[in-house]
């Protein structure tokens, strides 16, 4: 189909390349794609095939570009339940289970979000990078639950990922750790990179991480056996928060990856409630808040979800034990 009229080249496109000349045009398709458009051969200049990104521009000329239906999803939809909490002709918001792997890989090449995704959306997702599918902007570990936004749109894909690369997204995570931080409130800053003795770990590196910093405050303390806290991400890396608490001494409850043996703050809860952090069987970590600028109209969305299950039930069990901060 054509994308609207053709575009006349004034003087002073003169010399411009013409995958920068059409995403100037084009804000919601990335100049990536169109580069990847004209050399499939969807573009035109009066109407004559142009398939090289970098021909320069001519004044006067109408260029034109038809850009193909989007092709079926290489994954495949599947009927999985989502929690949906905002949904337009853009974006949705989901609030993720934990468990919900986000998109297929080596291990788990189905029953993924992004399945589940193309099932609901159906015609609906008007493709990315000429694909039917979802486009991903951010991601949250199979085991970690909460709020996640995902692109329907071209644009939206486009305009969600500058955001997040700009640190323009407000997130903020619910993280149960052992132990009592001190400060109560404060910073944790430190390049993560692979974990050059277990290339399945992320680590605080000294070089060839990327840089990354953690601001936490106490929401409520047990006693010195652990500490519920709001995170929030003024960067985005592998494992985070995750990597970030335990290099202080206060890993995540139940993290099977930075969590190796028991830790001492364990005798600092009664039991049966160290039971209950010692069995909890995944990260007690949940994206509670999550806040960005719509992409098509620039209104401001923010939404809020409550921990599941699993972790409100052991945060109230071990609230009953001690005094709030």
């Amino acid at each position: 189909m054509l994308r609207g009229e053709p575009f006349h080249a004034t003087e002073a496109d003169r010399g411009e390349r013409l995958d920068r000349f059409l995403a100037a045009r084009l804000g919601e398709i990335s100049r990536s794609r169109l580069k990847a458009l004209i050399e499939a051969g969807a573009v035109t200049c009066d109407g004559a095939t142009i398939t090289l990104p970098s021909a320069a521009v001519r004044p006067g000329a109408a260029y034109a570009l038809a850009l193909p239906p989007a092709a079926p999803a290489t994954p495949q939809g599947q009927a999985i339940d989502l929690v949906i909490l905002h949904e337009d002709d853009d974006l949705i918001v989901i609030d993720k289970p934990a468990g919900l792997v986000v998109h297929p890989a080596p291990g788990n090449p189905d029953g993924t979000l992004v399945n589940a995704l193309i099932a609901h959306c159906g015609d609906s997702l008007a493709g990315i990078g000429g694909e039917r599918r979802p486009g991903i902007v951010h991601r949250l570990d199979k085991d970690t639950s909460g709020l996640m936004v995902a692109a329907k749109t071209e644009l939206a894909h486009h305009t969600l990922s500058a955001a997040f690369a700009a640190r323009e997204i407000e997130r903020e995570y619910l993280a149960l750790c052992w132990g009592a931080p001190q400060p109560a409130e404060g910073e944790i800053e430190g390049a993560i990179g692979r974990d050059p003795r277990d290339r399945k770990r992320m680590a605080i590196v000294a070089r060839g991480g990327k840089p990354a910093l953690t601001r936490y405050r106490t929401l409520q303390r047990f006693g010195l056996g652990a500490a519920l806290l709001a995170c929030r991400l003024a960067t985005g890396r592998t494992h985070q928060i995750r990597v970030h608490l335990a290099s202080k001494g206060h890993p995540l409850v139940g993290d099977p990856v930075y969590l190796r043996r028991r830790p001492a703050a364990a005798s600092q809860i009664r039991q049966p409630q160290r039971d209950g952090l010692l069995d909890f069987p995944r990260q007690a970590l949940h994206a509670a808040i999550l806040g960005f600028t719509h992409p098509r109209s620039g209104a401001a969305l923010r939404f809020e979800t409550a921990p599941p299950a699993d972790l409100a039930t052991l945060l109230s069990h071990l609230a009953a034990m001690t005094d709030h901060v």
